[in-house]
């Protein structure tokens, strides 16, 4: 599916090397510049239905026209939300902007209607009653959601560093907008933490001793600090059963089993 770009390399490639295709490049670009994983996957997969909507033709040859054509196409006849076409517009600016470098005149598309909603708001009453039917590592990640006001991958990305009892504070890394921020730790939920951590300790030590234990480190932080990945404070609250295998090395990854597909929420390159 990638396209091969039509200018040359600069130089002589290597005996049977190939430059990188469009899309890769695409990819690439988006990771420079620290997009989040689910965006660069998102932004990559709207490039690629631009593609096939236009018989696989190279972004080079086309301009406005063909992506007002594009747009139109998902409001009209897909009758996509406002904000899925908004996603698909940003995916094709950055591909033209920052990787053509070129400008795109967006006069005469079809935009699709924000609508105006209620929000939907459960009573406390109505929330009690939900809490009250989950139990186990479940009802304690979803009174965390709901007492400090955390998104789901906020909850299950948390480090044990993250955690203050003492001040009763929360950490979150890297959150939407690539931002740290402070919450409250609701006071409920401080002493099952404790007793989750005991038995994320528990198997921290057994996968050392089975030659394992590391987590995914953020950023180049595994170069920087060799044995940092093994180390207590970077493991995750809420790992998953099963080890993952990223790359070359086998981590436990930030999981929960309930989860409808586990590699959605493996905090893996």
């Amino acid at each position: 599916m990638d396209m091969a770009t039509p200018e040359p390399p600069s130089g002589p490639p290597p005996t049977g090397a190939r430059p990188p295709g469009l899309i890769q490049r695409y990819r690439e670009e988006l990771q420079a510049r620290h997009y989040a994983r689910r965006t660069v996957a998102t932004y990559e997969q709207w490039l690629r239905r631009f593609l096939r909507f236009h018989q696989l033709r190279h972004p080079r040859e086309m301009g406005s026209e063909e992506v007002n054509a594009f747009l139109t196409h998902l409001a009209v006849e897909l009758q996509v939300s406002a904000s899925t076409q908004n996603q698909a517009l940003a995916a094709l600016l950055f591909l033209y902007r920052e990787l053509l470098e070129r400008d795109l005149d967006l006069e005469g598309v079809v935009r699709a209607r924000q609508k105006r909603r209620l929000p939907v708001v459960m009573t406390p009453g109505e929330v009690r009653a939900v809490l009250e039917r989950m139990d186990g590592v479940e009802a304690l990640v979803s009174e965390v959601l709901y007492g400090s006001g955390l998104r789901l991958m906020e909850a299950l990305r948390m480090r044990v560093q993250d955690l203050d009892f003492e001040r009763r504070e929360l950490t979150v890394r890297d959150g939407k907008g690539s931002k740290d921020r402070r919450t409250m730790l609701p006071l409920g939920v401080g002493e099952r933490l404790r007793v989750q951590l005991q038995k994320v300790r528990r198997l921290h030590e057994k996968d050392l001793a089975e030659g394992y234990g590391s987590v995914q480190l953020p950023g180049a932080l595994r170069r920087k600090y060799r044995n940092a990945d093994k180390q207590w404070n970077w493991q995750w609250v809420f790992p998953q059963h099963q080890r993952s295998v990223p790359l070359r090395k086998v981590v436990r990854s930030g999981c929960l089993n309930c989860a409808p597909k586990c590699s959605l929420h493996q905090f893996v390159p």
